[in-house]
């Protein structure tokens, strides 16, 4: 009868309890808690003691059923309810704030509490490392004046967090007591961070590891590509589980090693679908997708991550027809299944088919639109890629580091140098502007849009370089014609203690080249073998062939390619060809240009360098057998043409191009110029028309030519002071290239022009490139 009448008073009173309710949202100010503390309890002087009491016991699992269902104004109507209160009490309610993300209300009940017992100070400081606030967590940890292992352990986990492995290290060994949670923290944080060696002189220190330590030491092997070590630790384990099994045959298969892992697969005791997929996946990265495929028809049971290993595989082979099958017979696609058949087909060509799937896709994540944007830009599809960037914002879509990249390379592509300022500060907005992968990817967009003073500023903000930041900035002042510059980077970067590759010296030998640098880019090339290992390559000689014969070495060059330890390929040929035009060596070149015709039979560009060759002789005869073989052949010269960005517009030119909206205005302004530069000492170079008429013909052709007509359009538009930055996809004539040092001189203005080898920076009626291009 007793237990009965105990048993109906419980109920009774967890009725009432859970009639208790609070508007929602009804979260209390440190103010209120204050106020509730002193009406509710200024008669309990025993609120916080230890209470034997099991109806407040009661209380607090009606408190924590509340918070675990995220119902916190019913949980905080009961604990404001409560006749009295213990520390029990008020540690449900903070950890049910916490619990559900209400860290301040958690912290701020936890400073009202008169009497904090080892629970709550534990339960707080673990709050603030979940919270990611190691100040606030340190802070609590100091102010303790009774700690356990549960204090270490959780200060120890907010260093880990933070990426502070040293001060982690330092709680450890401070620690009086350490239980397995202390040694398996540290040693998965070394591992995590890549710290190897470390985390094996703290395993080799003990020898009663759990089972999970040893997978996670295994684990960290694997991951640095570490085969044998994690092998010994795999042979050495006391016992194995399927997560032992599949962690050595994943590490196996994706090194290369896939007879072993298959060996291990047999022998393995569990095989279940993870160690099936890795086993698929193994076949897939070492491009045996056949064998790939047997597996998977094998496998008694498939998930999506297998589904997608083996789509994944015939896409990278170029299989997309295949992939597209399996991907129509997948019973659970998900977002990658999507996003990998996008990116194969966009790394095709068949960008109309990723952008259907795109379109179809029932869900997009950052990287489907990462994906879909690289294709565009991949494709040359440059303002449907950017397009689609606005848009991604605009959806309110998470800009990762991919998308941005990928945007920055289209802006380096068109030379839209104002949209790249403005992702810059959209960048800069995110936190990723410091980052070596979109910090490379801004640092190119700059130097590919003339910003070379904003490219080294770029260059100066990544935090830690690597080979592609050194290399982008030495290619960048190349091009620009800086070539002490890039020489000056390439010894910082080797005070940096990075060390050159075959890229970094094809930079520093075409500074050299662009910059006349003859002495000291032999210099290098012989010696880069001795002092960085690497050997030449046609990429390498390419760039002596040109630094020989722009200087007028011809012989050199030509002995340079004889002694040749392979067969020169176009490329080099072609730098030569290039050398014999500026130098008028007519059968120079023409013995350069059989050899390319052999090569590249539909190489249009060599082709105009041999009828400019013999334009420039007065030869017409051989000019119209080149178009004649060129019309024989189905050769077809590129046209010309030239742009610049003005307000996120681009306006692009051809040669006498009669569609721009401003043609009338741009014309009359050339005919002033014109006149300007002819009182200035400026004469047409006639002798670069191939058509034989006369010469005043020649010179209204040449006035007319795309760069000089988006010049104009710049200094008419661009406001005074400020750069005109042009872009064209052929070489710059040399006409245009002597007639924009003159208009740089009468309008006093800074023009940058962009060609397909070089940049000019054209002020005061000089170049920078010395007329050395």
């Amino acid at each position: 009868m007793l237990k009965a009448m105990r048993g109906s008073r419980r109920l009774r009173q967890l009725r009432s309890m859970n009639k208790l309710q609070l508007k929602p949202n009804s979260y209390p100010s440190k103010k209120t808690l204050t106020q509730k503390k002193h009406n509710s309890n200024s008669n309990n002087y025993n609120q916080t003691r230890p209470v034997a009491d099991s109806g407040i016991k009661q209380w607090n699992v009606v408190i924590s059923t509340h918070m675990r269902n995220a119902q916190l104004d019913s949980a905080l109507r009961v604990f404001n309810a409560m006749p009295r209160k213990s520390s029990v009490s008020y540690n449900a309610m903070i950890s049910g704030y916490l619990m559900n993300g209400k860290f301040e209300l958690a912290r701020n009940l936890f400073d009202e509490m008169a009497q904090r017992d080892l629970v709550s100070w534990n339960v707080m400081i673990s709050g603030c490392v979940r919270n990611n606030n190691l100040a606030a967590a340190k802070d609590l940890f100091e102010q303790m004046r009774e700690r356990n292992v549960v204090s270490w352990n959780a200060m120890l986990s907010g260093y880990a967090q933070n990426g502070c492995i040293d001060e982690a290290r330092k709680i450890f060994d401070r620690m009086p007591y350490k239980n397995s949670i202390s040694w398996n923290a540290l040693l998965s944080t070394y591992v995590h961070n890549g710290r190897m060696e470390e985390a094996h002189r703290l395993f080799e220190s003990k020898s009663d590891w759990d089972l999970i330590s040893w997978n996670c030491l295994m684990g960290g092997f694997v991951k640095k590509k570490r085969l044998a070590d994690a092998r010994k630790i795999f042979d050495k384990t006391p016992f194995r589980d399927k997560i032992s099994w599949n962690t050595i045959i994943t590490g196996y298969a994706q090194n290369g090693e896939i007879e072993e892992a298959r060996r291990l697969f047999d022998e393995s005791p569990v095989q279940d679908v993870v160690t099936w997929t890795a086993m698929v996946s193994g076949y897939v990265q070492n491009g045996m997708v056949d064998e790939a495929r047997e597996f998977f028809e094998e496998m008694p049971e498939k998930n999506a991550v297998s589904w997608n290993a083996m789509i994944a595989g015939y896409v990278q082979c170029k299989r997309m027809d295949i992939a597209r099958k399996l991907f129509e017979e997948m019973p659970c696609r998900n977002v990658t299944s999507w996003n990998t058949m996008i990116t194969g087909y966009a790394q095709s060509g068949e960008i109309g088919h990723a952008r259907d799937f795109f379109y179809r896709m029932p869900q997009r994540d950052t990287v489907s639109w990462a994906a879909m944007i690289a294709g565009y830009a991949q494709t040359g599809y440059s303002e449907e890629a950017l397009c689609l960037f606005i848009e991604m914002k605009r959806d309110g879509e998470r800009l990762n580091r991919s998308s941005f990249a990928c945007a920055l390379s289209t802006c380096a592509h068109i030379a839209a140098l104002e949209l790249g300022k403005q992702l810059h500060g959209l960048l800069v907005k995110v936190g990723y502007e410091s980052g070596s992968y979109v910090g490379n990817a801004l640092l190119l967009m700059y130097c590919k849009c003339g910003g070379i003073e904003e490219a080294c500023s770029a260059f100066e903000e990544i935090t830690e370089k690597d080979i592609v930041s050194w290399n982008t900035m030495i290619a960048g002042y190349a091009r620009h014609g800086f070539g002490e510059e890039a020489l000056k980077i390439f010894d910082s970067m080797k005070v940096a203690g990075a060390k050159p590759d075959d890229t970094t010296v094809v930079g520093v030998l075409s500074a050299c080249s662009h910059a006349g640098l003859v002495d000291r880019g032999t210099e290098y090339f012989y010696s880069m073998n001795q002092y960085y290992g690497i050997t030449a390559n046609s990429r390498h000689y390419t760039c002596m062939v040109d630094l020989l014969g722009r200087a007028g070495r011809l012989d050199e060059a030509q002995k340079l390619i004889r002694n040749m330890p392979f067969e020169p390929d176009a490329a080099t040929w072609g730098a030569l060809l290039g050398a014999s035009r500026i130098h008028g060596d007519t059968k120079l070149a023409e013995m350069a240009a059989e050899l390319i015709f052999e090569m590249e039979p539909e190489n249009g560009g060599m082709y105009v360098l041999l009828s400019n060759l013999y334009a420039a002789s007065g030869r017409w005869a051989d000019v119209s057998k080149m178009r004649l073989k060129m019309r024989d052949t189905g050769v077809k010269k590129i046209p010309g043409c030239s742009w610049l960005e003005i307000q996120n517009k681009i306006h692009m030119f051809s040669v006498g191009d009669s569609c721009h909206p401003n043609r009338d205005k741009i014309y009359t302004y050339l005919e002033e110029l014109d006149f300007k530069m002819k009182r200035e000492g400026y004469v047409a170079s006639t002798n670069l028309i191939f058509h034989d008429v006369d010469e005043e013909e020649k010179e209204h052709m040449l006035k007319y030519h795309s760069e000089k007509l988006a010049v104009a359009f710049g200094i008419l538009s661009i406001p005074a002071g400020r750069p005109i930055r042009v872009i064209k996809n052929l070489r710059v004539c040399e006409d245009c290239h002597n007639a924009i040092k003159y208009i740089s001189k009468i309008v006093g203005r800074l023009i940058i022009l962009r060609d397909s080898n070089r940049f000019h920076h054209f002020r005061e009626g000089s170049c920078s490139c010395g007329d050395y291009w």
